[in-house]
């Protein structure tokens, strides 16, 4: 299978598997947990300083999506294979932010953290 094609399956098979959600309260807003990673404490931050030079409100340099909210940043996670993008190593022509250099490490694990957490906003 060519690599390409392997990247879209195993993508695909992530995303299928972890949007399952049998907690009744999904649509609620409800706050974090004390010490959950949380959007507007801990992503917002990396967001901003990491890519909104290209995902900004009206997308740059061919971006196809906007992060600028926490709704886009949660969905980018959910359907869109955020997490996975900026874990790639450098040059992988996927990776993000485009062109690298990646993110440190600490960086991409709060990110995924954030995911495990349940992805709170506050």
């Amino acid at each position: 299978m060519n690599p390409k094609k392997l990247f879209t399956v195993l993508s695909s098979a992530l995303i299928l598997t972890g949007c399952s959600n049998d907690d009744s309260s999904a649509g609620i807003d409800t706050p974090a947990p004390a010490g959950s990673v949380t959007y507007e404490k801990d992503v917002k931050s990396i967001i901003d300083n990491n890519c909104i030079v290209c995902h900004a409100a009206v997308p740059q340099n061919g971006a196809p999506i906007s992060l600028v909210t926490y709704n886009q940043v949660k969905d980018a996670v959910l359907k869109r294979s955020l997490i996975i993008r900026i874990s790639l190593e450098n040059g992988n022509n996927v990776l993000m932010p485009k062109g690298g250099p990646r993110l440190p490490q600490q960086t991409i694990d709060i990110v995924k953290q954030w995911e495990k957490d349940g992805l709170f906003e506050k």
